[in-house]
């Protein structure tokens, strides 16, 4: 398995996005309606990364940088979205690869919390979320308002460092 950088707008980051949004339709019975733009994960401010197996891709996940705003987000906030495995690559620890390596390029291009919002359906998420510190947080973003949504956040800061 390899894991490579690419643009929100690369042909294999549209394929997995596709994929992820009919199992979020399969699961929720509606699509992710966040406004999401090629450029929201450019770096420093994101990164969208694609794994691959066999030249495949078959697992994707990114993060955008974040403000303050009335939607809830705080300074310093990078947030987590589309973190996918296709099923037939499933078990074999790519979604935690790939959220470290995004946590570890957030911390670096400064942002203090990771934040994320997943749902009810998505019973596997919550829990790798959970068992990698991830904590409920106050509802942020465009799906504040809705019932089956569930918010987590992580300080990115390291332990020991000023303002931790």
């Amino acid at each position: 398995m390899n894991i490579h950088s690419r643009s929100y707008g690369h042909p294999d980051a549209v394929s997995l996005s596709a994929q992820v949004q009919a199992e979020y339709r399969k699961r929720f019975g509606y699509d992710d309606f966040t406004d999401l733009h090629p450029a929201h994960f450019d770096p420093p401010q994101g990164l969208f990364l694609v794994a691959y197996d066999a030249g495949a891709p078959v697992a994707c996940g990114g993060w955008r940088a974040q403000e303050r705003d009335d939607e809830g987000y705080a300074d310093g906030d990078a947030e987590l979205k589309r973190m996918f495995v296709v099923e037939r690559a499933r078990g074999r620890g790519l979604a935690r690869r790939i959220l470290t390596a995004l946590e570890e390029s957030a911390r670096d291009a400064g942002r203090t919390r990771m934040v994320l919002e997943t749902g009810v359906h998505l019973p596997e998420a919550i829990g790798l979320y959970e068992a990698d510190g991830y904590r409920p947080t106050p509802p942020f973003g465009p799906f504040r308002a809705y019932d089956d949504s569930r918010f987590y956040a992580k300080s990115l800061v390291p332990r020991g460092a000023s303002g931790s």
